[in-house]
């Protein structure tokens, strides 16, 4: 029996010893439970009869108050505040004692029950006759029923004062009974826990030993002390069955350690080599794609500003001038960090006006735009690649008058900028190449040199997702549409 209890899982050893402690206290406690509310119910009844007759007695007076208010006043009101009291006054009146006894509480009881049912009929018969307008019934009346009021008030005041007398004996009996029994309550609960304490450490004593053994081999393993002696295994629970295992660990542990430690120092070494290698190349990746900028459009537009200084004269060549000067400003200063869309806008804004002066006006050119978009950050110089594409490849190979339509506003938490065109549209191939950021041949040499590639990858760089940048066209002759969706609460820089 002794090795079957051994062999026993350590979960069922140390349930059976919990129930056990649990089960003697539990019912200790309901012992203790019951006998005290036993006695604090006797103690509440003691004083019950005195809080019955003082109600009675507050609600007679307030009966009588009542008749008095009415009388002095006649009016609905104290009427009504008459008949509620009243019957209040009645339902506790019915409550008190009415049997023949010898008693000299039981009489008095039984006595200002009679009392008080010819006083409520006194009180009536007085409130009729004032209905009545009997001046001489209702003065009578009002006299019997305020005499009964001091009878009942006196035999009320003596029954308290008999009743608080034969009480407080009562209580003060029930209350060293109830100190007597707090003191023995105690006492008991002081054993049960004593007892239950010497329980538990008599039973679990033998669970406790191998642990300790266990604890000090694995503190001596902890200490960088590998040669100690295997553990003695005494039992086949799961304390046998880690003593066990920590046997055949002992063994090995220092090889598995020093090994662990260096499969995790490489581990570190090559993070870091791969962390620095993606930064390294992040910031290639962006210095190279924000640095392509085509002079060969910057000397088609200064040609084209010259032919305009000969054509027209000085204060629209100083304008046309001034715009190019800001449009290249924008370039040197922000084409290495994060903008804003009216900035962006800006920038269109004056690539309008040089494709315009060079063109004679042959781009019209509206824009639709949420004010308060207006501060939401975005890469540099990508509206204006894409508005070139537009031209480049839209418009000027059309027929007609070009038209180009910037938008932006919100949906939900994203800044939506779409620019749309009226040119010759895009087909399927065309559009898949741009999506997968592979670039488009260019043939035409007037550019920035910035390609819608490079404008899809600067943007998924900065969003950190590929859902950045959505083209469509329906058709050839029917345009097309460039879609861009920011973050509106995060900003970022590239």
């Amino acid at each position: 029996m002794k090795n079957k209890l051994r062999n026993l899982p350590l979960r069922i050893k140390l349930t059976g010893i919990t129930l056990a402690v649990n089960m003697l206290v539990f019912v200790i406690n309901i012992v203790l439970l019951v006998a005290m509310n036993n006695m604090s119910d006797k103690i509440d009844n003691v004083y019950k009869a005195n809080l019955q007759l003082n109600e009675i007695s507050i609600s007679i007076k307030s009966v009588q108050d009542s008749m008095v208010e009415y009388l002095g006043t006649k009016t609905s009101d104290s009427l009504e505040n008459y008949y509620r009291r009243s019957q209040n006054f009645m339902d506790l009146v019915d409550e008190l004692n009415d049997k023949v006894t010898g008693s000299t509480l039981g009489r008095m009881e039984r006595s200002i029950k009679e009392m008080s049912t010819l006083y409520l009929q006194e009180v009536g018969q007085t409130i009729d006759a004032k209905r009545g307008r009997n001046v001489e019934k209702y003065r009578s009346r009002y006299e019997e029923a305020t005499k009964l009021y001091g009878y009942i008030n006196t035999y009320i005041y003596s029954l308290n004062n008999e009743q608080f007398k034969e009480n407080s004996a009562n209580y003060r009996e029930m209350l060293d009974a109830f100190r007597r029994f707090e003191v023995a309550g105690n006492l008991i609960m002081i054993v049960v826990i004593f007892t239950s304490t010497l329980l538990i450490l008599k039973l679990t004593s033998n669970l406790i030993r191998p642990l300790r053994s266990l604890t000090g081999a694995a503190d001596e393993v902890a200490k960088g002390n590998f040669e100690i002696s295997t553990l003695p295994v005494n039992s086949s629970d799961e304390i046998g069955v880690v003593t066990k295992a920590f046997n055949k660990m002992v063994v090995s542990i220092q090889e598995y350690i020093e090994k662990m430690r260096e499969s995790a120092e490489t581990e570190r070494q090559l993070k870091e080599k791969e962390l620095m290698m993606e930064t390294h190349l992040k910031d290639a990746q962006l210095k190279y794609l924000q640095a392509q900028i085509n002079p060969h459009f910057l000397f088609n537009t200064l040609n084209a500003g010259a032919q305009l200084a000969m054509m027209e004269g000085a204060d629209k060549t100083y304008e046309y001038v001034q715009i190019m000067a800001e449009f290249f400003r924008y370039n040197v200063k922000k084409g290495t960090r994060t903008v804003t869309i009216g900035e962006e806008l800006e920038l269109v804004d004056n690539y309008i006006y040089i494709l315009n002066v060079r063109f004679s006006g042959d781009i019209h050119y509206e824009k639709e735009v949420d004010n308060s978009l207006l501060n939401v950050e975005m890469p540099s110089m990508i509206l204006q690649p894409i508005i070139e594409n537009c031209v480049n490849h839209g418009i000027r190979e059309m027929m007609g008058e070009g038209r180009i339509k910037m938008s932006v506003y919100a949906m939900d938490d994203t800044a939506c900028i779409r620019i749309e065109d009226n040119g010759i549209g895009m087909d399927e191939e065309t559009i898949d190449r741009l999506r997968n950021g592979r670039p488009v041949s260019d043939e035409k040499k007037d550019s920035n040199g910035i390609g819608m590639d490079n404008v899809y990858a600067r943007l998924k760089l900065f969003a950190g997702t590929d859902d950045v940048l959505s083209i469509e066209s329906d058709g050839p002759g029917k345009g097309s549409r460039f879609t861009i969706y920011l973050d509106i609460k995060e900003k970022r820089d590239v």
